[in-house]
C-alpha cells in the first residue's frame, strides 16, 4: 500500500482545512490564509475533540489531533473575541495539551512536556472570511448549510444529500433563473417545459420541490407563484429527500433553500449591464456596507431592471425588482435584519403548448417553428406583482441558549390571459394537414397572501462526552388564496405556420368559471431536533407534529364549502462517522407529508395527505486541506396515499390507495481545485415505478433514468492571458415520459446540450480599470434542436441557443 493511501486511512490523524479560498494542495498557503480577525465565540465546556474540530472548521485551520490525546479530556469554555488560533489555545487551557506549528503551516496538538510551560503560538497575520450557513461564499464550494437542520452545520457532516450553488458559480454561468441555477446538480430536472418566464418548473427525485427563502416557505398557488430573482441570492441549496420533520408539509423529493443577499460590514458595490439574444436587456445592481462608523447599522440594496424579448414572437420578458435590507446590531448578542423585496413581471407563456402534430408527429405542413406564437398578442398578458416584507431576529441568551425568529408577509397578485391550440384528444382537434387548428382561451385572476413565522431555540451543551446541538421550534403560517379560472371555447381558429393576430376574442363571463374559490390554510408545527457528537460519531434525531386546517369556499358551486383537518407526526434519524481522513459515511431515514391544496380540492370529496419515507445511504469525502467535496448517495423513496385509477368491469374507479417508489444513485463533485480552476460534476441514475392502478409498472412523469453534467471554469492569473478566463459545460438528460401511460406520444428523447463562457478582468490591462470586467455566456452553444417534454396532448420545445454579453463594475 502506498504511503499516500496509508496517510489517508490512518485513523490517528484528524486533518481539517476549511480556508475558503486556498488551492487544493498547498499547505503553506493554508497556513498563510489563517485569520487574526477577532471573532465572537461562546462555546461551553465540551468534549475536547469536538470543540477543537468546531473551531478549526470555522476558522480554516489545518489541525492534526491524536484521538488518544483528546480522549476523556474536556475543553475549557471559550467566550469572547478571539482569533482562530486564540480560540484553540483558550479551549486547550488546563488540558495539559498545547498547539505546535509545523514548518508547512499546519498545527498539531501535542502534550505539554513535563515541567515545561505551555508557550503561546504566534498568530499568522492574514485575513479570511468566515463562512456561515446564511452568508456569502468564496468560490464554488460551500462548506456550511442550514438546509435540512435549520442550524449552521458543516455540509460534509450533514447526513443528507445537499447541493449548493454559490454566488460565484451563478455569476460564472450567467444564471438568470432557478431553472438555470440547479442545472448542474444531481437528482433534479429543471425547465421540463422549456424555460418559462412565469415560473420555474422542477422535479427533485420525481416530485416538485417546495421553495424556501430565508428559512420560510414561499406561497404556492396555481399560476401566481413567486418566481425568485437569483440576482438577489447569496446562495441556493437543494436538499434531496423528505424533510417534514423540520419544515412541515413538504413533498418527498426535497426542497430548495434560498438565502438572500444580506447586509455586510465590508462595503461592496456592483453594477452590471447585459445585452443578448432576443433583445435581452438587463441592468443588475447591488450595494452593501455600514451606515454608521461603528457598524451598528448595515444595509444592502440589490435589484434588477429587465426589458427584453423572448424566443417566442411577440412575448416580452419585463421585470422590475428591488430588494432592500437593513441589519441592526442591537448589541454583541442581538441582531435584527429586515428583509424586503418588490417585483413586477410583465410577460407571457414562453413554454407554448405546441400540438403533437408538427412536433412529435410529422405532418404535410411541416414542423411548427420554435419561435411561432400560436396565441394572440393583442389578447394575451401575464401581469404579476409580488412583494414581501419580513425580518430575521437572533439573540444569544447565554453560553448555551440562543433564539431565532424568522417572519415574513408575502403577497402575489396576478392577472393572466392566454390562448392555446386545442390538444390532440380534445373536441375540435387535431390540427389538419394544412396546419389549421381550433383554439381555446385561459383567463385567470389569482391572488395569494401569506403570513409565516418560525421561532426556535438552539442549545449547545454537553452531557458527559456527548456534545449536543438541540433545536426546539414552533412555526405557523396562514395562507389565503383567491383563484378564478375561466376557459373560453369561442376563439377563432388559426394556422400554426401563419397565425393571424388581432382577431375578435371575448373573455367569457365569470359565471362560466371552471374554478372560482377562496381557500384559507392554517398550519402550525412543533419540532424538536438533537444533533449529537461523541468523538467521531454523529447522531441526529428529530420529530415534528403538524396541524393543518384548510377551508375552501367554491363560488361557482353555489358557495359550497370544504373543510380538511390534518394532523401528522414526521420523524427523522441519521447516524454518521467522521473519519480523520475526511471520509464521512452516513445512513439516514426521513419522512414527509403533503396535504391536498389548490385546484386538487373538491367540495364533495376529502383527500388524505400524501406521505413519504426514505432511506438513504451515502458517503462524503473532503480531502484534508482542500476545497473539494465528493459525495455519493443511494436512496429508496416511497410515496403513499397517491390517487390511482383502477378499471373494474370497464368502469374507472379512483381512490387514494396508490403508491410510487423511486430509488437511485447520485454522485457529485464540487471543487475549487486551484486558484485558477473550479469544477462541478454530477451524475444521476434513478428508477421510478408506479405500484398500483391501471398504470402499474410505469415510470413517473418527467423523470429521466439518467442525467449527467460537467462544468469547469479556468482563469489565468499571470502571463500573457492574465485576467482571461473560459468556462465550458455539458448537460445530458435521458428520455422522459410526460404522460402516465408512458406512450410513444408522451415520450421525449434524450438530449445533450453544451454551455460556454468567456470573461476578462479589464483591471489587468490598466489599474484605472480596476473592478471592471466583461463576459459572454452562451447556453445551448451548438443550438441543439430538441423536445423537452411531451404529455401526449402537447409537446414543449427545449431552449434554443442564447448568448448574453455583460459588463460589470465593482468597487
Amino acid at each position: 500500500m502506498s504511503r499516500a493511501i496509508k496517510t489517508i486511512l490512518r485513523p490517528s490523524l484528524l486533518a481539517m482545512a476549511i480556508a475558503l479560498t486556498t488551492p487544493l494542495a498547498s499547505s503553506v498557503l493554508v497556513a498563510a490564509e489563517q485569520s487574526d480577525e477577532q471573532r465572537s465565540y461562546s462555546l461551553p465546556a465540551a468534549p475536547l475533540s469536538s470543540t477543537l474540530t468546531q473551531i478549526a472548521s470555522q476558522s480554516g485551520i489545518a489541525l492534526s489531533l491524536d484521538p488518544s490525546l483528546a480522549s476523556g479530556r474536556t475543553s475549557s469554555p471559550v467566550n469572547g473575541q478571539y482569533s482562530g488560533i486564540g480560540a484553540l489555545q483558550a479551549a486547550l487551557r488546563g488540558t495539559g495539551l498545547q498547539l505546535q506549528q509545523s514548518g508547512s503551516g499546519t498545527y498539531t496538538v501535542v502534550a505539554v512536556p513535563e515541567g515545561a510551560m505551555a508557550l503561546p503560538v504566534t498568530d499568522i497575520n492574514a485575513s479570511v472570511n468566515q463562512e456561515s450557513a446564511w452568508g456569502p461564499v468564496e468560490g464554488y464550494l460551500a462548506k456550511r448549510t442550514a438546509a435540512g437542520t435549520k442550524t449552521d452545520t458543516a455540509i460534509v457532516e450533514a447526513p443528507r444529500s445537499i447541493s449548493v450553488a454559490t454566488r460565484e458559480q451563478m455569476d460564472d454561468r450567467g444564471v438568470h433563473s432557478l431553472d438555470d441555477a440547479v442545472r448542474y446538480m444531481p437528482g433534479i430536472v429543471s425547465a421540463s417545459f422549456g424555460s418559462d418566464t412565469r415560473y420555474d418548473w422542477m422535479r427533485v427525485r420525481g416530485f416538485e420541490p417546495t421553495q424556501f427563502l430565508d428559512g420560510l416557505p414561499l406561497p404556492r398557488g396555481v399560476y401566481a407563484n413567486p418566481k425568485a430573482e437569483t440576482w438577489n441570492l447569496d446562495r441556493l441549496a437543494l436538499l434531496r429527500g423528505p424533510a417534514s420533520s423540520i419544515y412541515g408539509q413538504t413533498p418527498p423529493g426535497g426542497l430548495l433553500d434560498m438565502v438572500s443577499r444580506r447586509p455586510q460590514a465590508e462595503s461592496s458595490h456592483e453594477v452590471q449591464v447585459q445585452y443578448g439574444s432576443d433583445n435581452h436587456r438587463q441592468i443588475n445592481f447591488a450595494s452593501t456596507g455600514k451606515i454608521d462608523e461603528e457598524g451598528q447599522f448595515l444595509y444592502s440594496l440589490s435589484g434588477v431592471l429587465r426589458d427584453g424579448g423572448t424566443q417566442i414572437d411577440h412575448i416580452d420578458d419585463k421585470r422590475y425588482n428591488i430588494a432592500p435590507s437593513l441589519t441592526w446590531n442591537i448589541d454583541e448578542d442581538t441582531s435584527l435584519t429586515f428583509l424586503s423585496q418588490f417585483t413586477r413581471d410583465d410577460t407571457g407563456v414562453t413554454s407554448q403548448f405546441r400540438p403533437i402534430q408538427g412536433t412529435k408527429i410529422d405532418m404535410p405542413f411541416g414542423d411548427i417553428s420554435h419561435h411561432k406564437n400560436l396565441g394572440d398578442p393583442d389578447y394575451e398578458f401575464y401581469d404579476r406583482t409580488y412583494y414581501a416584507l419580513g425580518y430575521a431576529f437572533e439573540h444569544r441568551i447565554n453560553d448555551v441558549w440562543q433564539f431565532r425568529q424568522n417572519l415574513r408577509y408575502t403577497k402575489s397578485d396576478l392577472e393572466f390571459q392566454t390562448i392555446t391550440v386545442s390538444s390532440y384528444f380534445e373536441p375540435g382537434g387535431p390540427v389538419d394537414d394544412q396546419g389549421n387548428a381550433n383554439r381555446l382561451s385561459t383567463n385567470v385572476d389569482e391572488d395569494i397572501s401569506q403570513f409565516a413565522v418560525d421561532n426556535n431555540f438552539q442549545a449547545d451543551f454537553a452531557t458527559g462526552d456527548i456534545s449536543h446541538t438541540l433545536l426546539i421550534g414552533l412555526d405557523h403560517q396562514r395562507t389565503n388564496t383567491n383563484y378564478l379560472a375561466i376557459f373560453g371555447f369561442n376563439v377563432p381558429p388559426t394556422n400554426v405556420n401563419n397565425p393571424v393576430y388581432g382577431l375578435p376574442i371575448v373573455r367569457p363571463p365569470r359565471s362560466d368559471a371552471f374554478y372560482d374559490y377562496n381557500q384559507k390554510t392554517r398550519q402550525t408545527g412543533l419540532y424538536v431536533q438533537d444533533q449529537m457528537a461523541l468523538d467521531n460519531w454523529r447522531l441526529t434525531l428529530g420529530g415534528r407534529e403538524d396541524w393543518v386546517h384548510t377551508g375552501t369556499k367554491f363560488f361557482n358551486k353555489n358557495d359550497a364549502t370544504n373543510t380538511e383537518r390534518d394532523k401528522k407526526f414526521s420523524g427523522n434519524a441519521a447516524i454518521s462517522y467522521v473519519f480523520d481522513s475526511g471520509f464521512v459515511p452516513y445512513l439516514s431515514y426521513a419522512e414527509s407529508f403533503q396535504p391536498a391544496s389548490n385546484a386538487a380540492v373538491s367540495p364533495t370529496e376529502s383527500f388524505k395527505p400524501t406521505e413519504g419515507e426514505q432511506w438513504e445511504l451515502g458517503i462524503k469525502y473532503q480531502p484534508p486541506g482542500s476545497n473539494t467535496l465528493l459525495t455519493a448517495a443511494v436512496y429508496n423513496l416511497t410515496q403513499k396515499n397517491v390517487s390511482v385509477t383502477n378499471t373494474i368491469n370497464s368502469i374507472p374507479v379512483t381512490s387514494q390507495t396508490g403508491e410510487v417508489k423511486v430509488h437511485g444513485l447520485e454522485l457529485e463533485a464540487v471543487s475549487d481545485v486551484t486558484e485558477n480552476l473550479k469544477v462541478i460534476a454530477a451524475y444521476t441514475l434513478a428508477k421510478s415505478e408506479v405500484q398500483d392502478g391501471d398504470f402499474k409498472g410505469n415510470r413517473l412523469q418527467l423523470m429521466p433514468n439518467q442525467q449527467a453534467s460537467l462544468w469547469g471554469d479556468y482563469t489565468w492569473h499571470d502571463g500573457v492571458l492574465d485576467g482571461f478566463g473560459i468556462g465550458a459545460g455539458a448537460r445530458y438528460t435521458g428520455n422522459t415520459y410526460g404522460d402516465q401511460g408512458n406512450t410513444w406520444l408522451g415520450k421525449a428523447d434524450a438530449y445533450t446540450v453544451f454551455d460556454a463562457a468567456v470573461h476578462y478582468d479589464l483591471g489587468r490591462l490598466d489599474n484605472s480599470l480596476k473592478g471592471a470586467s466583461v463576459a459572454v455566456n452562451a447556453t445551448n452553444l451548438f443550438n441543439k434542436d430538441y423536445i423537452s417534454t411531451c404529455d401526449s396532448f402537447y409537446c414543449y420545445y427545449g431552449d434554443l441557443r442564447s448568448v448574453v454579453a455583460s459588463a460589470t463594475y465593482k468597487w
